[in-house]
């Protein structure tokens, strides 16, 4: 029979006292408190080891069970998330996988399980975001379909200088095209490692960006000299709504990513560039990427068809439209009076031509920049034309 149930521990206490009193043989005193003499003996055993903390009730679950993860799995899991931090249960176990595919790896949550029984896994705060009002924005539906830009929050290096990385990605494949230590949003820093993309990898069809410097302008055209020579690639430029930040949310995502290479600040911007270098053959080359099924970019990713020319093309208008070279104050010369057109278009060749509702509206190679106001003779904002291509809900 087991102890009685009033309280368990008072009851091996007052076993062992009497025990210890030497009035009872040790079969009298199992028949008075009703056990059997192998239970007795079990915990004089364990007092006499551990004393009065011997007594208290132990677990009756197995040590090692069936089910049970083999240690050498469980080391695995455990040392990969040691040696990437920032790797969750799938990522893990998908490259385990590929490491090691004639071995019987655990499911992502039961290797979610031992990561947080070994501590190495914290519960996230769950964050409350507005709903995405995607409006007229491309779905990337193959390689070079989009690329996403834009600058990554500044930092203070060691030395005391700024780093603002310029960021490009390619939306379908995630593939990282471009990551620069750059020290500020300045058009001359963005360029360069934009044009080395060009003639590496090829020119997108689109490019998606936020609506800041040097992307866009804030004038009636939004256009500046970066965006400029977009036009000019044949590549059309596509800008967020201000304030929606997740309408390029894939690049928002790859930014919080990009945290660990820029913690701690190197101390110097080289520095900062070599860690680049590093997280960029890392980040295309090792990382699954859970959108791609746990394929790594450089998997899915290939070059654009489209190379970068050796020379800028001239527009080519229709013989009906009426031609004006923008001044060196960015207006052009329309029936007597000077419009402003952009400062950012000086020295190009821009288009008048009349729509069906009797409107003039000017153009840059094939983009519509605006329409000319009849009654205040300056330029407006026309309607965008980017409903005429795929587009997200």
């Amino acid at each position: 029979m087991s102890w009685r149930e009033s309280c368990a521990m008072d009851e091996r206490v007052s076993f062992i006292a009497d025990q210890r009193t030497g009035s009872w043989t040790m079969t009298e005193l199992c028949e008075r408190y009703e056990i059997s003499r192998k239970t007795g003996y079990k915990w004089l055993d364990r007092y006499r080891l551990e004393g009065v903390a011997g007594l208290v009730e132990r677990s009756h679950a197995a040590r090692v069970h069936g089910r049970a993860t083999p240690q050498n799995i469980v080391d695995a899991i455990v040392g990969l998330r040691r040696e990437r931090p920032n790797w969750g249960p799938r990522k893990i176990v998908s490259k385990l996988e590929a490491r090691q595919g004639d071995v019987e790896w655990p499911s992502a949550s039961t290797a979610g399980e031992i990561l947080k029984r070994a501590g190495l896994v914290c519960s996230r705060r769950v964050r409350r975001r507005a709903p995405p009002r995607m409006g007229q924005l491309t779905v990337p539906q193959r390689a070079n379909h989009v690329w996403g830009m834009d600058h990554k929050g500044w930092i203070r290096l060691g030395d005391g200088s700024r780093a603002e990385p310029f960021t490009v990605t390619d939306g379908f494949s995630r593939y990282l095209i471009s990551l620069s230590a750059t020290g500020s949003t300045q058009h001359a820093e963005c360029k360069p490692p934009l044009e080395r993309a060009f003639r590496e990898y090829g020119l997108p069809e689109v490019i998606r960006s936020d609506n800041g410097s040097p992307f866009a302008s804030t004038g009636t055209t939004g256009l500046t000299a970066l965006s400029v020579w977009w036009i000019k690639l044949g590549i059309r430029h596509e800008r967020i709504d201000p304030g929606h930040p997740q309408q390029n949310g894939r690049h928002e995502r790859f930014h919080l990513t990009l945290l660990e290479a820029m913690r701690p600040a190197p101390p110097t911007r080289a520095a900062q560039a070599r860690r680049f270098a590093a997280f960029v053959r890392d980040y295309n080359e090792e990382r699954p990427h859970e959108s791609l099924g746990q394929r790594t970019p450089a998997s899915v990713y290939q070059p654009s068809p489209r190379a970068m020319p050796r020379r800028l093309p001239e527009p080519d208008y229709p013989a009906g439209a009426a031609v004006r070279q923008v001044r060196s104050n960015g207006e052009i010369k329309w029936r007597g009076d000077f419009i402003h057109v952009c400062s950012a278009l000086i020295g190009e060749a821009v288009a008048i031509e009349e729509t069906e509702q009797g409107q003039w509206q000017v153009r840059f190679f094939d983009v519509p920049i605006g329409i000319i106001d009849q009654k205040t003779r300056k330029l407006r904002r026309g309607v965008s034309s980017a409903a005429t291509h795929e587009t997200e809900p």
